[in-house]
């Protein structure tokens, strides 16, 4: 009986959390709720309120999302206003809001679904664009929070379709493939824009922002160049320079994370889609080393790149990985004979075209060569170029040539 008296009483108001979970029960129960399928998929420890995982309040007149990842998602059926419209004063009130409007995530494996809710936020989006390209001052700290809170809930998602098999084998030829495209990039595309261009201003404080772009952020950004969309590479690749360029803090972690990756490439899956874009980063990376060359950078060439020749699908990313080879012969001309002897190691024996490649990037090398170091591997490369003389295979005598004349001059 006391049990049921008190389950008639008025419950007191729950908690600012319970509130949510209550909005996001009734929103799924009455079939409100935008599907979700390029959600976040990884969660960042539950006491780091930075990288947008933190508690919100819910801006005047957008209604909540279910709660992913403990940050809530906003969407709204109608526009907020202009920033034309409002008090300059107001301005970066209505900036937040939009871009928490832009948390909301949908479903574009069905393009039937929520259409006008999508063209919403894309049309939010193109303004947050234009504004952050516009701004005439000093971002605030709550401006950095919310827009990593929103590109992390756009973009750090579960990945979508899953990844082929690798084919790298011999007589497969990769660049065949047709590359999968994201079918959200409609949406995925302003959001990088926005981020790179956020990260790109002026009005950016670097040591404010980092305290956003941290290195769980990094990391989380360096997953995505595992991405089959070309496109989406090519941003990640630019966003990841500016990076790297403006965070001088960072700058040993994004290179220790990139070895990393490399590592689990080479000696466990040799699968990955983005190493030709990390290349082209370090590439400009090892550009600007400066002399004498550290003993962290040249441990970085023997333990990465030099094995990075070993993998079968060394094709797809060659061009990219040989620039960065002879930039380091290039800044340290002592470093050629461990270049060659590495080449030599990996040397292909019944792989033509991988031989092609090879002499190649050799013939480069040994441009930049000096006669001391040339002494040092000249017994093993001629020993080598002997058997590659008995090659059948046309190409591989046409390098061969070439290689020879350098070794004449």
């Amino acid at each position: 009986m006391i049990k049921q008296i008190l389950g008639r009483l008025p419950r007191k108001p729950g908690k600012a959390g319970d509130s949510r979970d209550a909005a996001a029960g009734v929103a799924a129960g009455n079939g409100t709720e935008p599907s979700n399928s390029y959600s976040v998929a990884r969660s960042v420890d539950s006491g780091n309120k930075r990288a947008g995982n933190g508690d919100y309040s819910v801006p005047p007149g957008v209604t909540p999302n279910p709660v992913m990842n403990g940050a809530v998602l906003y969407h709204s059926n109608e526009p907020l206003p202009a920033f034309k419209d409002v008090a300059a004063s107001e301005k970066q009130n209505l900036f937040v809001k939009k871009v928490n409007l832009c948390c909301a995530v949908y479903d574009f494996m069905d393009p039937t679904k929520n259409l006008k809710e999508k063209e919403v936020k894309r049309q939010t989006l193109m303004e947050l664009v234009d504004y952050v390209t516009s701004a005439n001052g000093k971002f605030s700290e709550v401006v950095m929070q919310e827009i990593t809170k929103m590109v992390s809930i756009n973009l750090f998602r579960s990945s979508s379709p899953a990844p082929r098999e690798n084919k790298a084998i011999e007589g497969v030829d990769l660049e065949e493939d047709e590359p999968l495209m994201d079918p959200a990039w409609s949406h995925l595309q302003i959001v990088y824009e926005v981020f790179l261009r956020f990260v790109a201003s002026q009005e950016t404080d670097a040591k404010l922002a980092k305290r956003y772009i941290d290195h769980s952020f990094i990391l989380r950004l360096l997953d995505l160049f595992d991405s089959e969309d070309p496109r989406e590479r090519d941003y990640l690749k630019t966003i990841l320079h500016r990076i790297y360029g403006k965070f001088m803090v960072h700058r040993p972690f994004i290179r220790k994370a990139i070895n990393n990756i490399f590592y689990r490439f080479i000696f466990e899956t040799e699968k990955h889609n983005g190493i030709a874009e990390l290349l082209e980063i370090l590439g400009s990376i090892i550009n600007g080393f400066a002399l004498p060359l550290k003993e962290e950078h040249k441990l970085f060439l023997v333990r990465a790149l030099i094995p990075l020749h070993k993998p079968k699908c060394v094709s797809m990313y060659h061009q990219q990985l040989s620039y960065c080879i002879t930039q380091f012969v290039e800044k340290d001309c002592k470093l050629s004979d461990t270049v060659i002897r590495g080449l030599l190691k990996y040397w292909p024996v019944t792989n033509s075209s991988k031989e092609v490649m090879f002499l190649g990037e050799l013939e480069e090398v040994l441009e930049a060569t000096q006669l001391a170091e040339f002494q040092r591997c000249m017994v093993p490369l001629f020993c080598q170029i002997a058997r590659s003389m008995n090659s059948s295979h046309f190409q591989s005598e046409l390098c061969f040539s070439g290689t020879m004349t350098i070794l004449k001059t």
